[in-house]
């Protein structure tokens, strides 16, 4: 868990770049994007480039999922919220997904097995599109976020001990840069000061690692 409550810290800044535009916001444009991707970089803030520095590859191999729904209205972004009790991420809200284990094959294998028992959800649901660049967290891990499309009906379950909530935001929403914030904290040495992206939507709260791969998303999108 935080040792800090990042919803009573400031906002620093807005990033305010322009939405992206609503004919990128289909499944279709997204196929098209994933599979002849353009030349971009991922926003390396100076949390991402320390994080890399210290880790000098003594990280854990994590995959997750990000689900993007085929909601008839608009496509929305599924996220869990973790349980209070848990060791890392206690009360976050996060991607389906999680360490990659030995006899996973591929980064996308770990993100679906993981969402299968995070929330139940088969991957014969999912279909896979691509993956964004490496995210690495301040808890060690080395996260491939993996991109996926989900159509209506399914069902979710969520794993009681690790899932408190399962819940989807308009994909909309979190690729418009005047929704994306800046706050930092400062933290013990040597850790020092951090800042990090948040992304609040109506009663949840995202930040973290999580806003960090929406930042991506976003950039990949609108290049």
């Amino acid at each position: 868990m935080a040792s800090f409550d990042p919803v009573t810290l400031p906002v620093d800044a807005v990033a305010g770049e322009r939405a992206l535009d609503a004919a990128r916001l289909n499944a279709d444009w997204l196929r098209r994007r994933f599979s002849d991707p353009p030349r971009w970089e991922p926003e390396h803030s100076g949390d991402q480039l320390a994080r890399m520095v210290e880790a000098n590859g003594r990280f854990r191999l994590a995959s997750v999922l990000i689900p993007i729904v085929l909601r008839p209205e608009g496509l929305t972004v599924l996220f869990t919220q973790r349980t209070a009790d848990l060791k890392d991420h206690a009360g976050q809200i996060s991607f389906p997904g999680g360490r990659r284990e030995d006899y996973d094959g591929s980064a996308i294998e770990t993100a679906l097995r993981e969402t299968e028992e995070e929330i139940g959800l088969g991957r014969g649901h999912v279909e896979v599109i691509g993956s964004l660049p490496d995210y690495f967290t301040g808890t060690g891990y080395r996260v491939t976020p993996v991109a996926g499309l989900i159509a209506p009906p399914f069902d979710t379950v969520p794993e009681s001990r690790e899932v408190a909530e399962i819940f989807e935001v308009p994909l909309a929403f979190l690729m418009d840069g005047l929704n994306h914030q800046r706050r930092s904290v400062e933290l013990p040495q040597p850790v020092g000061r951090r800042s990090f992206y948040t992304m609040p939507y109506q009663r949840y709260f995202i930040w973290g690692a999580t806003a960090g791969m929406l930042r991506n998303l976003f950039h990949f999108l609108r290049t």
